[in-house]
């Protein structure tokens, strides 16, 4: 079965190559019957027949780019039942039937429309047929045929990029890939060399260079440095035809890039360096900056300062500034230009990221000599110390020297030197200082016990330049001096019961004193020398700063003796000794049977060792304060209180206005001036209410002049109009009686007016009997004569 199958695929292969490989034979069916191929199956062995075609056609094959003067032959249809006489109709359909390509329907030859490109299309199926022309029906069956381009070399080989762009280290070896380049060829690979590229270096040389197979790019020189030429332009050429004269080429362009490392150590431009400082720059104060050049870049040029070596190491220092790649110089320590002028310093630059192979190059460092001298100013003077510390006992006497300050120019001219205190830390003038040699000395009394410190500033000036001065302080501690007696720590009150035993304990009491021993206060207690022997109490000293009042007796009585005065000696144990008396009040009371006080004598309460001062005076300013209230209470109400002066609705007051003229007589109208009662200044200003104690004064209301040419009835309507208008006025009318002398008169009426009404002569006798201020008027009506007369 093995061997049947085998032969019959060999059978179509042979008979596939005959019809498509040999386009230029004729195949003529000059029999009508049908070849008979025998062959088994695979599955039933049956025999198999096959009829020869009757197709004719002797071309297969046509070349792309065609660019003849007429229209490219591809090939003829024939089959054997064409007889020629034109009854046959030959048919293409299929790739490119009508448009590209087109048959003549009575000889059957093909041909090209257009011109072709394989790389386009490489092949074309079609299928044929003849037809009867007169039946419309086919004389052979449907044929399908292949009809194949052949390539021609049309195509330059292409690169995939236009521009290439690579980099490298560097320093590279000869031999390092630096980037791989590809060209494709759209030429048949399979036909021919027209597809075949070969690469080759037009620019570039002798630097790099490219493998003519691959495309592969590497260096071709060693040890090419950045520093030198960091860019480089190559031009790589492919071209087809395995390179051969003929062949097409493309070219294309590889921008290649050294990369820095770090082959360069660094380098400072000159050997030395000077820099200068005023000797009162302050610690932190740049000087200067210095730089070593590295060709590298990045990293690989970052470099280090420091200071390896020199007398001014410890005075100086240098930091690098991480954007300049500088070291700067500052000041590390004061200067001073009295006590070193000049500085040495070895600067050393070092790369911070080495390269390990380069290190045979050398080391990756270099060193400079930076010179500092130092500058001369004009300084402050300086005391000896930063502050200064001096004690003093407080009995010191005025005038007496303390302490000594000392400050002295420390520049090379030593200028003269004056101290003086600053009075804004001694305000009250406790000390003083002698402006030529420093010496402080006191100026008041000292008391420790009011100021146990004082906290002064002195300064010391130059007397050449004033302006410089410096300032130090002095801390003045005064020392105690046993210079205060103790004395009772509290105020005792101090009572003993009548029914108190002998022995029995009434009052414990201590001391204080102001001063402060070193070794602590020490206190002793005892009676005066005059009461040594106390009849009624003791003291007794407990050695621990404080003493007990002991009874000496048995019972105590108010009625005799109601108080006691107990005075007792306190002495201290310092040097001097000191001492004081305090007496002690111990009242008599009456206590129960525990000993609790119930009540003390009258006499006893109202002494005044019974009441402490400070309750004496809280006493007196209630007493005085209850005082002043009172006082302001009732002046207050006085001023409320408002009583009018006209207290019986009987009292009338009479307005009198004298106008010092006597006049002609009632009937004599020229002798009185009615003018006066239109002339305003008659008028009192600034009148107020009489009846009651004025509160406001009101703002007096002025009116116009009312007495030219007014009629004097006229004149009072308008000043009645005033009045009632006018709230300063009285609330009640007002009568004045003009030509009334009273009642009572024991003359009765003097006046003429009544003398019509008489009907005989008046007896005036009785006026001589009212003395002699009536004398005159007795002679002119006291007599007969007299009247006659």
């Amino acid at each position: 079965t093995r061997t049947h199958s085998f032969l019959r695929v060999l059978l179509w292969s042979c008979v596939f190559y005959v019809i498509h490989m040999t386009p230029s034979q004729k195949r003529t069916n000059k029999h009508s019957h049908s070849e008979r191929i025998t062959g088994l199956s695979e599955n039933d062995g049956k025999i198999l027949h096959r009829t020869k075609r009757g197709w004719m056609w002797n071309q297969f094959f046509l070349l792309e780019e065609y660019t003849g003067p007429d229209t490219q032959y591809v090939g003829k249809l024939h089959t054997d039942q064409d007889k020629g006489d034109g009854n046959l109709k030959y048919i293409l359909t299929g790739d490119g039937a009508g448009s590209l390509f087109i048959i003549d329907e009575n000889t059957g030859d093909i041909h090209a429309a257009k011109k072709l490109d394989r790389e386009e299309k490489s092949l074309y199926v079609l299928r044929a047929k003849a037809i009867d022309r007169k039946t419309g029906r086919q004389v052979e069956p449907e044929s399908e045929f292949i009809i194949k381009i052949h390539d021609i070399n049309d195509n330059e080989p292409k690169f995939t990029k236009d521009v290439y762009t690579a980099s490298i280290p560097e320093m590279s070896g000869v031999g390092t890939s630096v980037i791989q380049v590809t060209a494709t060829d759209a030429d048949d690979a399979n036909y021919g060399n027209s597809a075949k590229v070969v690469y080759s270096i037009l620019q570039g040389q002798p630097y790099f260079s490219v493998d003519p197979e691959t495309g592969i790019i590497k260096t071709a020189l060693p040890d090419m440095s950045r520093e030198n030429r960091e860019q480089y332009q190559v031009v790589i050429q492919a071209k087809d035809m395995g390179g051969q004269m003929g062949g097409l080429s493309g070219t294309t362009t590889v921008n290649i890039t050294l990369t820095d490392v770090n082959d360069n150590p660094p380098r400072f431009p000159q050997s030395t360096y000077q820099f200068s400082s005023p000797e009162s720059a302050p610690p932190g104060t740049l000087l200067g900056r210095i730089k070593a050049n590295d060709p590298d870049v990045g990293e690989n040029a970052e470099i280090e300062y420091s200071i390896s070596n020199g007398d001014g190491s410890d005075m100086f220092d240098i930091i690098t500034d991480k954007d300049t790649q500088e070291g700067i110089i500052t000041v590390k320590k004061p200067l001073d230009f009295e006590n070193k002028v000049l500085y040495t310093l070895r600067v050393e630059a070092t790369n911070t990221h080495p390269d390990p192979r380069f290190v045979q190059l050398g080391p990756f460092k270099d060193t400079a000599l930076v010179k500092i001298s130092v500058e001369d100013i004009d300084e402050p003077p300086m005391f000896s110390r930063p502050w200064y510390l001096i004690e003093v006992d407080e009995d010191a006497k005025e005038g007496s020297i303390i302490g000594h300050v000392v400050a002295q120019d420390p520049d090379i001219a030593k200028n003269a030197i004056k101290y003086s205190v600053d009075r804004h830390t001694d305000l009250d003038r406790i000390f003083n200082i002698y402006s030529g040699n420093g010496s402080l000395f006191i100026s008041k009394p000292l008391d420790r016990e009011e100021t146990p410190w004082h906290n002064i500033t002195v300064i010391a000036t130059e007397i050449n330049n004033p302006k410089q001065s410096s300032q130090i302080p002095v801390f003045i501690r005064i020392l105690d001096i046993n210079d205060h007696a103790p004395e009772f720590a509290n105020y005792y009150e101090t009572f003993v019961c009548e029914n108190a035993k002998a022995g029995q304990l009434i009052q414990t009491v201590s001391a204080i004193d102001k001063d402060q021993p070193p070794r602590g206060h020490k206190f002793f207690f005892e009676l005066v020398p005059e009461f040594a022997v106390h009849p009624n109490f003791s003291v007794v000293d407990n050695k621990d700063n404080t003493a007990g009042i002991m009874t000496r007796r048995n019972g105590y009585s108010r009625s005799k003796t109601s108080t006691y005065l107990l005075p007792i000696i306190i002495f201290d144990n310092d040097y001097p000794i000191q001492s004081s008396t305090g007496t002690l009040t111990i009242r008599v009371c009456a206590c129960d049977s525990r000993g609790n006080m119930q009540s003390c004598s009258a006499e006893a309460l109202l002494l005044p060792a019974g009441l402490s001062t400070g309750a004496l005076v809280a006493i007196l300013l209630c007493i005085i304060i209850l005082l002043v209230l009172v006082v302001l209470f009732t002046a207050l109400k006085r001023q409320r209180k408002k009583e009018p002066l006209i207290i019986s609705k009987d009292d009338v007051r009479d307005n009198i206005v004298t106008y010092n003229d006597e006049g002609g007589g009632e009937e004599d109208t020229q002798a009185f001036d009615i003018g006066t009662l239109r002339n305003p200044e008659a008028r009192e200003e600034s009148k107020m209410r009489r009846d009651v104690i004025p509160e406001t004064i009101f703002q007096i209301r002025r009116t116009a002049p009312l007495w030219e040419n007014i009629d004097v009835q006229d004149f009072i309507h308008r000043r009645l109009k005033e009045n009632d208008s006018d709230p300063a006025a009285p609330p009640y009318d007002s009568l004045a009686t003009y030509a009334y002398e009273g009642n009572d008169s024991i003359a009765n009426s003097l006046s003429s007016l009544e003398s019509l009404t008489t009907e005989g002569n008046q007896d005036y006798d009785y006026l001589s009997d009212w003395g002699p201020r009536f004398k005159k008027l007795a002679d002119m009506y006291g007599g007969e004569d007299s009247d006659r007369d």
